[in-house]
């Protein structure tokens, strides 16, 4: 079991990532725009995690509710979660399982030479809470927003677990969505050097290279 201090500030994800080798070390190429990284999170691996998997969809449950509850909720009420192919769907489908909300996502491989396909039941109006796993400049979140206005649903809102912190959030700003995350990179990182699993060297190395991606995206 968790202790409290892994508990505060959902660092149990931070650990439970650590211990599914979902975090690495070294030199790499991330998305369309994110080059040269020292750190690696690779979310994907807790689905081999079913617990870790089955508490991501009651923690964020437990997230949002309280978020709704709040008279300036940065979250707003929405009919329908989309899952961000292919990382944010199996957070999408454990969130989805745990609230009985209903689950679309935009499908690129069903696309023709018009318009991509959407899966699953929706209806014209509702609102939709876009779900992802990590994200970094938020391009792929974009993309997925972009074609869901487009047939017509409304999109206001992104919900992911990890935010590695290079800007994403001003990005969607600007576009007219809201982000809000579980963890970010940078907690995550402090943790991991609070409890030995990495030296202060590699800790400053990732911790400059976020912020310097961070300022980038702002000029």
């Amino acid at each position: 079991m968790p202790t409290r201090t892994e508990e505060a500030g959902n660092l149990w994800l931070a650990k439970a990532l650590w211990e599914a080798g979902a975090v690495r070390f070294g030199d790499f190429t991330i998305g369309r725009s994110t080059v040269h990284s020292p750190v690696y999170v690779n979310v994907r691996r807790i689905i081999s995690r079913p617990r870790v998997l089955k508490r991501v969809g009651r923690v964020m449950a437990r997230h949002i509710e309280t978020e709704l509850g709040l008279l300036r909720s940065r979250i707003h009420p929405f009919e329908l979660v989309a899952g961000v192919p292919f990382g944010g769907l199996h957070v999408a489908t454990s969130y989805s399982l745990t609230t009985n909300t209903p689950m679309i996502y935009v499908n690129p491989k069903g696309a023709n030479h018009r318009h991509y396909a959407i899966e699953g039941h929706y209806e014209p109006d509702q609102h939709a809470l876009i779900i992802d796993d990590l994200i970094t400049s938020g391009g792929s979140v974009l993309e997925t927003a972009t074609v869901l206005k487009e047939e017509g649903l409304q999109v206001r809102d992104v919900m992911v677990l990890i935010d590695r912190g290079e800007g994403a959030t001003d990005h969607l700003r600007r576009a007219g969505f809201n982000l809000t995350s579980l963890l970010t990179l940078e907690v995550m990182l402090n943790y991991y050097l609070s409890t030995g699993r990495m030296d202060q060297s590699i800790h400053k190395k990732c911790c400059d290279y976020i912020l310097s991606k961070r300022q980038e995206a702002a000029s």
